[in-house]
């Protein structure tokens, strides 16, 4: 899908050059800070359920073109949906933001969102639900939802109290106030501010770095920590038991133990 501006890939899909098990994903509608529309956000559904079957990927990188991540939903175009019938117009959370953000987090592998300027809204939300955060110098990001009359959606009300304690969330939510990716980084929720021309190449350097690791342990580290996030600890320990179980029998698992016995570093194929 293209988008009428530009006639450009609402969505870009490409492989990194260093390293083709790492995909970059980006959203590409910098004219318009990445606001979403359908179009873009179908698009987005479809590229992030592309390279999820890719067994060739292990590693995913979420970015956005030009000097924005993502600034949430084009309100001009839901100004249209809500003009057109207000009972539908949200139709859209159950369409497309829901998919998207359990495709982040559901990805059986690890994605590396490369924050490259503002996060707001469900772009906020988005790139909460990938798996680790990198983020330009001064990247404003914001809650946004309460400035125009909305709760949150893209699962923020879950990943802000989970990051940050309900306290902070409740204020990030309440109130609206902008905070720095400075001030992420200091609260636990990006793991490294870089200059802005190189949140794509630090984010790639971890891509690699995962892509290089045991692909079928992080999907099962990723369904734990979800599961720890929200079960009491008899379903916690159940589900711990369960992955290990699937993990037992694995290449990577049964090579890595060979290597340490004979004291040498394990090569992981990703199965």
């Amino acid at each position: 899908m293209s988008t009428p501006e530009t006639q450009e890939p609402a969505v870009r899909v490409d492989r990194d050059e260093k390293d083709p098990a790492v995909a970059v994903v980006t959203l590409n509608r910098p004219q318009r800070r990445n606001a979403l529309t359908v179009e873009l956000k179908e698009a987005l559904v479809e590229a992030l359920n592309l390279v999820a079957g890719d067994a060739e990927v292990r590693a995913v990188v979420l970015t956005g073109s030009g000097k924005s991540f993502c600034v949430g939903q084009d309100l001009g175009e839901h100004a249209e949906t809500l003009r057109a019938d207000p009972a539908t117009s949200f139709n859209t959370v159950e369409r497309h933001y829901n998919p998207i953000v359990r495709a982040l987090a559901e990805m059986p592998k690890p994605v590396v969102a490369a924050i490259n300027g503002g996060a707001v809204g469900a772009g906020l939300g988005f790139a909460l639900a990938c798996d680790l955060r990198v983020a330009a110098e001064g990247a404003p990001f914001a809650t946004a939802f309460a400035a125009i009359g909305l709760t949150a959606d893209s699962g923020l009300s879950a990943s802000l109290v989970h990051s940050l304690g309900a306290a902070r969330a409740t204020e990030l939510m309440l109130l609206g106030e902008s905070f720095s990716a400075e001030q992420a980084k200091e609260w636990g929720l990006v793991r490294a501010v870089v200059p802005a021309g190189e949140v794509l190449g630090a984010a790639l350097e971890l891509a690699r770095r995962l892509a290089a690791g045991p692909t079928a342990a992080y999907a099962e580290i990723k369904k734990a920590l979800a599961l720890g996030a929200v079960s009491p600890l008899e379903t916690v320990l159940a589900g711990e038991g369960a992955g290990q179980a699937r993990l037992g029998v694995t290449r990577d698992h049964q090579g890595a133990v060979d290597a340490f016995l004979a004291k040498q570093r394990p090569t992981f194929e990703g199965a």
